[in-house]
């Protein structure tokens, strides 16, 4: 590919507010992210005008404009030679950026940046969870049976799948372990360590916990007379991120203070003991309680009232994409699973990407100029697999209309297969691949999800823009 435009690129720079306004810039595989003193210095009619501007957004502290695969990596490279700022790692601009925000945004800048690196274990563990349900769920292609039943030299094939795909959700807590202690500054493979002593064979399956009380055989310590049950943690969150944290500000403290030389024989040893105490009596004990509260919480909305919860989680989910919240639901869709086996969560987060998707993809026909129409195509495409920042930032949010149209038919999808009652059996499949995550029996319910959703929004935004015609004319053209 040719150079890039060195004029479109200083051009960018002084419609930013000049390289005096940028603290720090990196990018991504379409867009640049700034970090910028003072975002009302944007020049946003002016900078929409430059030839290598395909958008632009602001989200979480950063400004981003959306450049283009392959193309931003040579504007970066020309951005940073005539800004003289050195480069930075996405993870130094997000901590420049999260100096700007509030208490709740620098805390579910923490979520993200747990859950977010165990995001790729996870779609991969969901994609292969959904070629599992399809070689052994009864119903899909034989009547009350499944293709490993009529065909049973397939079953050991998909047992194998089962075991693959599963490994991330059965040692979830090895994963967040290894990520949250990184966050919180101590060392990953101590974080390891602890999600695998909290999923550790000898203690009671998590997943069995409620029977085994029932019939009174949950084993116990004696602990000089006090008795504290031997209870695992697979599949769950809570107790494990606030262990996590408890390991890390012990690991920092004992680095700090005990000498090079003995840090081998005391930091980890000491770390950890302390840490396994503390989540066997306390941290566990509590934080499962408060899981407890908050899966029971939410399944209790859904069974009382579906339509309600489905709809307003449908309608607000991209609103918390805007704000970033929608982080917070990552860890609620992994609670529901390991309390649960399932989550009624992402199924409607996987119809408000699609919904997304076509808002933006009625533009692409609505719009009159080839660059809005290049973007809002490669938007919706985006969205429709499960990215929908493009779509919302770059396309709906900007003209409005398109966004609300998605939010409505989100929400109305969402009340529909909410009062269908269809579940996913994992996340990280989004968009319209997210039916491969839900399970086998919900599939007619939730692809008649999909459908409102890849119309209405369509149908919606078309309408919406004859009642905004001057506006949309100005705007698109």
């Amino acid at each position: 590919m040719a150079s890039v435009n060195e004029e479109s690129v200083r051009k960018i720079i002084q419609y930013v507010g000049g390289k005096n306004n940028i603290k720090a810039g990196t990018h991504c595989v379409t867009r640049l992210r700034l970090v910028l003193d003072d975002e009302s210095k944007v020049d946003k009619e002016n900078l929409d005008k430059v030839d290598l501007v395909k958008g632009f957004f602001s989200a979480n502290g950063q400004f981003q404009v959306v450049i283009g695969q392959g193309t931003v990596d040579k504007v970066y490279d020309v951005f940073i030679r005539l800004t003289g700022l050195g480069e930075a790692t996405k993870q130094e601009v997000k901590d420049v950026a999260a100096e700007k925000g509030n208490w709740l945004q620098r805390g579910i800048k923490v979520l993200a940046d747990i859950f977010i690196p165990i995001l790729p274990a996870i779609v991969t563990a969901g994609l292969l969870m959904g070629i599992n349900n399809i070689l052994a769920n009864p119903g899909i292609f034989f009547k009350n049976q499944s293709i490993v039943q009529v065909y049973p030299q397939w079953d050991g094939f998909a047992n194998i799948i089962f075991v693959i795909a599963n490994a991330a959700f059965t040692f979830l807590p090895v994963l967040i372990g290894w990520s949250a202690v990184r966050r919180f500054g101590g060392s990953p493979l101590l974080g390891i360590v602890l999600g695998l002593i909290l999923v550790h064979p000898d203690l009671q399956n998590a997943y069995g916990l409620a029977q085994a009380r029932s019939e009174g055989t949950v084993p116990v310590w004696n602990l000089f007379g006090l008795e504290v049950e031997k209870v695992g943690y697979q599949g769950q969150v809570l107790p494990v991120l606030f262990a996590s944290y408890v390991l890390a500000k012990i690991d920092v403290f004992l680095r700090r203070h005990v000498p090079d030389n003995f840090q081998l024989l005391v930091v980890g040893p000491v770390a950890l003991l302390v840490t396994g105490f503390l989540a066997f009596l306390f941290i566990g004990p509590v934080t499962m309680i408060l899981a407890n509260w908050i899966t029971e919480g939410l399944v209790g909305l859904f069974d009382i009232a579906p339509i309600i919860g489905g709809a307003v989680y449908g309608f607000l989910y991209s609103i918390l994409v805007i704000t970033g919240m929608h982080h917070l639901f990552l860890a609620v869709d992994l609670q529901l699973i390991g309390s649960t086996n399932s989550t009624f969560l992402w199924p409607i987060l996987a119809l408000c990407n699609i919904a997304q998707g076509t808002a933006a993809f009625a533009i692409f026909f609505v719009a009159r100029q080839a660059k809005m129409k290049g973007l809002a195509l490669t938007s919706s495409i985006s969205a429709w697999l499960g990215v929908t920042e493009p779509a919302i930032f770059g396309v709906n949010l900007r003209y409005r209309y398109p966004f609300f149209a998605s939010i409505i038919s989100a929400g109305i999808g969402g009340a529909f297969i909410s009062v269908l009652g269809v579940k996913a059996t994992s996340i990280g499949i989004g968009g319209l691949p997210g039916i491969l995550s839900i399970i086998p029996q919900y599939w007619g319910a939730f692809a008649i999800g999909m459908a409102i959703v890849l119309v209405l929004p369509f149908l919606l935004t078309w309408v919406f823009s004859k009642f905004s015609k001057k506006k949309t004319e100005a705007e698109l053209q």
